[in-house]
Order: C-alpha cells, then sequence, then structure tokens
C-alpha cells in the first residue's frame, strides 16, 4: 500500500443509510470539526472513518485515527474496513490496542482504544503525523472518552489543519458539538436517519427476581436460557442475548449448551467479552456462512452499540448492565450490577432489525422498561479519578483547572485523587505539577497504582519480572474464585487460567518496561525492607498489590474470622474456603460491596488479594503508622489508652494517665456517640437554638444549621472551648450551652438577631410574652402547619387592638398566638388576629365574660384598651 491509496467507497458504503448523507459529511468536515450522530447498523464505524481518511489524504495529509471504546471493537472494525476495501488489516487500515499492534508504513487508517491514543496524545502533545481523529460510540461518556473530547478540542484550537469527528448511536449532540467548537460557533451536527426493518419487541419477565448479591440470580439465568433456546428453535434464526458481564456469560453458555433442543437442532453457542480469546471474539463477530450451524452469541453490553455481530434476527435482553459505582464510605468503587437505560435497551432491540425483520424479548416487564434511567450515568460520576488526574496533570491542567470538561468531575473525587498521587509522588503538593516520575508513569500502559507497583516493585524484589507478572494479572482483570491471587499467578503461568497467552504476553512487555524505568524512578518508602522478606512468590505477590495501594493493607479482625479490617477502615470478608483464610495479614487488590452471607456481615467481599508478612506490612505501610492518644468516657471518668495503628488497624494499645488535654476529645466522642440528648439545654439555650434553626431555614446561610447531625458535626466549633475547660472528672452538666451556641453566629449578621427573632414580642398591654420557636429539623411552613411557627401564649384582654398578627424574619413567618384566659386556660389558637377578632371573638365573650366577670369583655375589641389587670383595678390607676 502507498500513501496514494484511496478506499474503496461505494464498496464500503454499499447499502449502509450513512453512505446517503455523503455530501454532508464532506461539506460539514470541510469545517474541520463535526459530530455525527446515527443509530446501530447504518454503518457510521465503517464508511465514516474511510471517507475521512479519504479527506484528509487529498489534501495531502498523514494517518487517521479512529477509537473504538473496546479491544474487540478495534480489532472488528479494523478487519470490516480492510475486509471491505479488499486489503488486509496491517496495510491501509491498521490497529493497536494494548499489547497488540497490526501497523504498516503504508497504514492510513488506524484504529485503537481512548487509553492508546490517550498515552500517544500526552507523549505527543501536537500528535504529529495525525490529521484526523475519529471518536466513535462518545455516548458511553467513558473517562477516557472524556478526557479525549476535551484534550483534543484544546489541541485543533492550535492545530487547525487537524480534522477532529465525534461520532455516536444516541448522544447530546449539542453538549458535544459545544465542547468541539471554537470561536465561529458549535461544531455542525449530521444526523443520519434510522433504517431499521420492522422490529416486534416482546416482554417475558421471570417469576423470580433477575438480581442476587452476586448479579443475575441463577434462577433468572436459567429463565434466559429456557427464553433464549425456544425462540431460537421457533424463529431458526441467529440469536444475540446480552447479559451483564462475563460471569453470566459463562454460565449462560453451559446453561444453554445444555438445553436438548439446543444440542438436537445443531445450534453453536458462542461467548463475546471482552477476556474471550481474540480468534473466539473474532468468530462471534465475522458473521455465519452458508455451510455453518445457526448461533446464539451470548454478549455483554459491548455488541450494543460499538460492535455489529452480523445476521442476527433475534435478541434476548436481560435488561441488565455492569456499571461503576464509587462507595464512598468505604472508599472503594467497582463495578456493580443494575438495571440498563432505556437507551441500551432500544439499542439493544435495535440489533434484532438491523438486516431485515427482527424480534426482541425483553426478560423483564413493560413496568420495568418504563422505570429504567432515560440513559447511563457518565463514568466520571463514579470513577476514581487517579488516573485522570495525573493525565490532566502531564496536559498541564492539574486537578482539572481551566479544562474545557464534557462534565465536570466532583470536585471532593478530584481531590481524593490528587491527595494520592502526591502521596505516590507523581505531582508535586501544593501546585498539583506533574514530577518527572509521575510524567514516566503517565507514560506507561496501565493505571496509576499498578504503574507505581511495577517501577518500585521492580526495585523492591531486584526482579522485574516477578514485578511485572503480579500487575500483568491485575491490569488485565484476571480472576479467583477465592481471590487467591498467588494461586492465580500459578493457573497462568501453567496455562491453564482464561487469557493465560494473553497474559504471558503483557508480563514480558511489562517487564522490558521495567527494566527501562526503574532505575530512574527510585525506589518507594520501605521497599528495601519489604524486599527482604520476599521470600516466596506469594509474598512478593503482596509486596506488589500494597505498593500499588498500601491503604489496603489488611489484617484479619479475629482468629478464624474471613472478616479483615483494611488500613483505610474498611472491613471486608474473603470468600469461604480461600487458601488465603490461614494468614493474619493480606494486602488487597479489589473489594466489591455485598450483602448476606458471602460478605459474613462486613458489607463487602474481596475479590482479590495475596498474603503479607506483618514486617511487610509496617515496611510498606509505612507512610500510615501512628501513635496517639485515644481517650473516651467509661463510667463517667476519662480513660486514656496509647494506641500504635497502622491506618485504622490497631496494632497496640497500652492504658496511660489522662492529661487535661484529654478531656475534649473523650466528651466529644461520648457525645458523638451518645448524641446532644446526652447535654443538659437550659431554657435560654433551647431558645436561642430555636431562633437561629428559624434563620436557617428562613434565609439559608449564613445563618447556621441546628438539627442534630449538623452541631454534632462541628461539635469542635461551637462546644469545643467548652470541653476544653472540663476536668478529667467533671460531668457534661456545668457546660454553659447558650454561650456556646452563640459561636456559631455569623458576622456581621449577627447583629440583626434580636430583631428578625427576639426572645420576647410586646404586647398593647404593655408586657411581653416569651416566643416558643419550632425545634430544630423541622422543614419550611406548608400549608399553614401550625407545628412549624413560632408560638407566644398572652391573656386575651392583653391583645385588645392587635390588628394584625406578629410576623418575624422581617416578615415572613407569622407567630402562632395562644390567647388565654384570665386563668391562663386556652381559649383560641389563630396565626390571623384579624380573623379572630372579627369572628370567634364574639362567641368567646358571650362563653367567658359570666366566668371572669371582674375581667373586661368589650363589645368592640378595636377600640378597647389592652391590659393585664380587673375591670376595677384598671379603673383605679392613675389617668
Amino acid at each position: 500500500m502507498t500513501a496514494a491509496h484511496r478506499f474503496a467507497l461505494d464498496a464500503i458504503g454499499a447499502g449502509l443509510p450513512v453512505a446517503a448523507a455523503e455530501a454532508e459529511l464532506r461539506a460539514s468536515a470541510a469545517r474541520g470539526v463535526m459530530v455525527v450522530t446515527a443509530p446501530p447498523g447504518t454503518g457510521k464505524t465503517t464508511f465514516v472513518p474511510a471517507l475521512v481518511a479519504d479527506l484528509v489524504a487529498a489534501r495531502g495529509g498523514g494517518r487517521t485515527v479512529l477509537t473504538q471504546p473496546r479491544r474487540v471493537a478495534v480489532r472488528a472494525a479494523a478487519a470490516r474496513i480492510a475486509a471491505l476495501d479488499g486489503g488486509a488489516v496491517g496495510g491501509a487500515v491498521g490497529f493497536t490496542v494494548r499489547g497488540e499492534r497490526a501497523v504498516g508504513a503504508g497504514t492510513r487508517l488506524e484504529a485503537v482504544t481512548p487509553g492508546v491514543l490517550l498515552r500517544r496524545l500526552l507523549g505527543d502533545p501536537e500528535l504529529a503525523g495525525v490529521d484526523a481523529v475519529i471518536l466513535d460510540e462518545v455516548h458511553e461518556r467513558s473517562l477516557d472518552g472524556e478526557l479525549l473530547l476535551g484534550m483534543l478540542a484544546e489541541l485543533r484550537s492550535l492545530r487547525e489543519d487537524l480534522l477532529l469527528v465525534a461520532m455516536s448511536a444516541t448522544l447530546d449532540a449539542d453538549r458535544v458539538a459545544e465542547v468541539l467548537g471554537d470561536a465561529s460557533g458549535a461544531a455542525p451536527i449530521v444526523a443520519v436517519p434510522a433504517a431499521l426493518h420492522p422490529l416486534r419487541v416482546e416482554y417475558a419477565p421471570p417469576a423470580e427476581a433477575r438480581l442476587d448479591a452476586r448479579g443475575a440470580a441463577r434462577g433468572f439465568l436459567a429463565h434466559l436460557a429456557e427464553l433464549a433456546a425456544r425462540a431460537q428453535r421457533e424463529d431458526g434464526v441467529d440469536a444475540l442475548v446480552f447479559v451483564p458481564g462475563a460471569r453470566e456469560v459463562d454460565a449462560l453458555l453451559a446453561l444453554l449448551r445444555g438445553r436438548p433442543e439446543v444440542r438436537a437442532g445443531g445450534v453453536e453457542v458462542l461467548p463475546l467479552h471482552g477476556r474471550v480469546p481474540a480468534r473466539d471474539q473474532d468468530r462471534a463477530v465475522r458473521g455465519r456462512r452458508v455451510d455453518e450451524p445457526p448461533r446464539i452469541v451470548v454478549s455483554t453490553a459491548l455488541a450494543e452499540s460499538s460492535l455489529t455481530v452480523p445476521g442476527v434476527r433475534l435478541v434476548i435482553d436481560a435488561g441488565l448492565s455492569r456499571e461503576l459505582r464509587r462507595d464512598r464510605s468505604r472508599d472503594m468503587t467497582g463495578l456493580v450490577t443494575v438495571s440498563a437505560s432505556r437507551s441500551s435497551a432500544e439499542q439493544r432491540a435495535g440489533r434484532a432489525a438491523r438486516q431485515g425483520p427482527g424480534r426482541a424479548i425483553r426478560a423483564y416487564s413493560e413496568a420495568e422498561f418504563a422505570r429504567m434511567l432515560p440513559d447511563a450515568a457518565p463514568e466520571i460520576a463514579s470513577a476514581d479519578l487517579a488516573d485522570a488526574a495525573l493525565a490532566l496533570a502531564a496536559w498541564g491542567a492539574p486537578g482539572g483547572r481551566g479544562f474545557r470538561f464534557p462534565t465536570p468531575p466532583p470536585p471532593g473525587a478530584m481531590a481524593r485523587a490528587e491527595a494520592t498521587l502526591g502521596a505516590l509522588g507523581l505531582v508535586s503538593p501544593g501546585t498539583g505539577g506533574i514530577t518527572p516520575l509521575g510524567r514516566t508513569v503517565a507514560g506507561l500502559p496501565v493505571g496509576v497504582r499498578e504503574a507505581r507497583a511495577l517501577l518500585a516493585g521492580a526495585v523492591a524484589l531486584g526482579d522485574a519480572a516477578r514485578a511485572a507478572e503480579v500487575v500483568a494479572a491485575i491490569a488485565d482483570d484476571h480472576r479467583d474464585a477465592g481471590a487467591d491471587l498467588p494461586r492465580l499467578l500459578r493457573e497462568l503461568r501453567g496455562g491453564r487460567a482464561p487469557g493465560a497467552a494473553r497474559w504471558r504476553r503483557e508480563r514480558d512487555r511489562l517487564a522490558r518496561i521495567a527494566r527501562e524505568h526503574a532505575a530512574t524512578s527510585g525506589p518507594a518508602a520501605g521497599t528495601g525492607a519489604a524486599g527482604a522478606v520476599a521470600r516466596s512468590d506469594a509474598a512478593a505477590a503482596g509486596i506488589v498489590l500494597a505498593l500499588a495501594r498500601p491503604e489496603w493493607i489488611a489484617r484479619r479482625v479475629s482468629e478464624g474470622s474471613r472478616a479483615y479490617l483494611l488500613a483505610s477502615g474498611t472491613r471486608a470478608a474473603l470468600p469461604e474456603g480461600s487458601a488465603l483464610l490461614d494468614g493474619e495479614w493480606i494486602a488487597v487488590r479489589e473489594v466489591q460491596r455485598a450483602e448476606g452471607r458471602a460478605a459474613a456481615g462486613t458489607g463487602a467481599v474481596i475479590r482479590l488479594a495475596a498474603p503479607f508478612e506483618e514486617s511487610g506490612a509496617l515496611a510498606l505501610g509505612d507512610a500510615l503508622l501512628t501513635r496517639t492518644r485515644a481517650s473516651r468516657i467509661e463510667d463517667g471518668r476519662v480513660r486514656v489508652r496509647e494506641e500504635r495503628r497502622l491506618g485504622a488497624i490497631l496494632l497496640a494499645a497500652t492504658p496511660v494517665a489522662a492529661r487535661p488535654e484529654d478531656t475534649a476529645p473523650a466528651f466529644t466522642a461520648h457525645l458523638r456517640e451518645l448524641g446532644l440528648g446526652a447535654l443538659d439545654w437550659p431554657a435560654a439555650a433551647v431558645s436561642l437554638r430555636g431562633r437561629l434553626a428559624l434563620l436557617h431555614r428562613e434565609l439559608g446561610e449564613p445563618w447556621p444549621r441546628m438539627d442534630d447531625a449538623s452541631l454534632l458535626g462541628r461539635l469542635e466549633d461551637w462546644l469545643g472551648p467548652e470541653l476544653a475547660r472540663l476536668r478529667p472528672g467533671a460531668s457534661l452538666d456545668r457546660l454553659d450551652m447558650a454561650t456556646a451556641l452563640r459561636r456559631l453566629l455569623p458576622w456581621p449578621e449577627a447583629a440583626q438577631l434580636d430583631a428578625l427573632a427576639p426572645e420576647r414580642l410586646p404586647l398593647p398591654s404593655g408586657g411581653s410574652a416569651r416566643i416558643d420557636y419550632p425545634a430544630p429539623g423541622r422543614g419550611a411552613v406548608d400549608d399553614g402547619a401550625h407545628a412549624e411557627l413560632p408560638v407566644i401564649a398572652a391573656k386575651l384582654q392583653e391583645c385588645f387592638g392587635l390588628a394584625d398578627t406578629p410576623r418575624l424574619v422581617a416578615g415572613r413567618v407569622p407567630v402562632l398566638v395562644h390567647l388565654l384566659s384570665p386563668a391562663r386556660r386556652p381559649l383560641a389558637v389563630t396565626a390571623d388576629l384579624s380573623s379572630f377578632w372579627n369572628g370567634p371573638y364574639q362567641e368567646v365573650r358571650r362563653e367567658m365574660r359570666g366566668r371572669y366577670p371582674k375581667h373586661p369583655w368589650p363589645e368592640d375589641p378595636w377600640t378597647a384598651q389592652a391590659t393585664a389587670r380587673t375591670k376595677r383595678s384598671a379603673a383605679g390607676r392613675p389617668g
């Protein structure tokens, strides 16, 4: 092939709806940037890249790069385009994925994963030799894809010759067009209409729940197998079954192959997911020849939009998806099985009608479909952002400051990611600028933690190959049922584990990288001491895991227990029967949320780990070692222990004598455990708390929240000085609570406290009434709910002439008035005094004037003089 090669666009676009939009695509490409929306099956992934590559060649440009979200989709797209063009992969069309490359000197169109392009871009921010980039399936909102959108938009402002295209089956095209736009406006959008054949959609919900603690329930998988086998036999066509993950693919494969109708019909059952060997993936996506038996392909979501399985006329959809979720309380991110989005369900069903009339069976109810979210959440909203934060630092946008994000990351998650990078020595504290080591790590083909473990592990173990084999296993998501990483490594070395050949290639590649960079990376803290205890492969595996995540070094909570406490504070359980249960210490790679017996009451299950020696834990966890005094209240007295900890793991505790400075922490912990009810609240403090609560409810910040949770969260701010003055033997009932609460008053707004929410309300009689404020934590006033209003209680005679109901907070909140008899018994309750005087008062007057004849009950309360006295004493007053 030569650079002058032109793609056979007529052959590539034959029968494809997208080819009809060629003129519009060419016109939009002349702008230098465009967004293409086209449903699955319209041919965008094959036709548009070839067209763009020809446009680049026509102006004497270089290579066109196409991204696909998964490795199998990268290979499939390259193979499909090359075949339609009449060539072979490695010629005019090539591909690059992690650990595999098929590119020649004449390659003009190269398919890659987003991760490959991202690292290439960080290594060469100008993308020399590349004159067009096509980002396909951007609707999947992957983290790498979002970074690429922002970075390439910035690059194009410096390289006007770069042609940039974003494509998707379904996406918010306006949002993407705005991100990719420039001073002249948003990028043009080319919308290719769907060209689906008639599609019949049916619902077949199971008799039991679809999900259990591990994901898709066993009974539901049996339901799917029965549905797929029966429907394939009825229709006699190729079928595609969607399940959420590789575990479900393998389980359903076994169920289908065991069904008599599948065996009798000679139906071939094929798996399709990321862990399947490349040759088996290619077998599933190349389509069926006329001399081959019908097929049922069982796939994860990768066949949903990023690649096409030819010949399919029947789709069975489990309606489930494996999505990234972050558990902030346990500081872990993992894949969980959830209901798919409606857009995903629609794309899956559409696969059945791509080449002819089709049928889609949804293995759930129509009501469940209606309850599905419209779209899946972007990965950036829940992912661990350490890798993204390092990429941004390498790009020159530490922490994403000033970066044009399609979806901004959560600030807290980004701050944690920057702290992680700082602890690993990859960015500079304070500025967040990338360090030389960070730049090296950013260019490696594995994640931040794995790259750091690879380089530091090669130094610690004195053996790059031993470090590389561990990183190759954990970076490529290999698994062991017992969470036993050393066992998994033995299986991989022996070629008995799935993906062993791919693992060996990755191990060798990473070993070469480690040898090249380890000498310049420098040892991590504690690696020398840790390396000395790496007498076995198991110990070496533990060291590499601990280098990747020292905060996930873990210790068994008690003898014989499956539960372990991680240094981060998370509790998680090893699987039943795991060979690692004999060890007191382990280094953990993966933790997943779980319930029931599997989690042993911890709420999480360890999915991969390695045994660890205590000496190694102390060496590699050196930065997490602390020695502190822990004080608490026991039997009414302050008790103190001196504790040595590895993060949250208690190593030793020794009782010591209490000091005055131990008192405040002890009482603070005591109150957080028992709540604010343990305090003595005098009337002045109760009133002040209610006043401040009302002001926050009505005016918001800066007036402070007064509910229990908020006050406990800020305990040191307002009660800390009072607690610090207590002696070790003192009690909490001597605290000045009103003075403590006043520390939360905002300044200068505090000067308005008495005007906005006074303690007492003046009455027409000359006296005043105490205002009782609603308890903190209640919501805003709703439909005049009296429980939410401030209250006063006053004798009815003291309120004569008071026409308007008193209002607080600059007129926002009415006061609920309790009108009392001379004996201070309730006569009426009203938040509308004017209506009371004009109506119910006359009924009260008739009933009360005979009972209390010494007190005034005038016919006209509007003109009567308000008084707290009887008629006689009022008459005897000096005039």
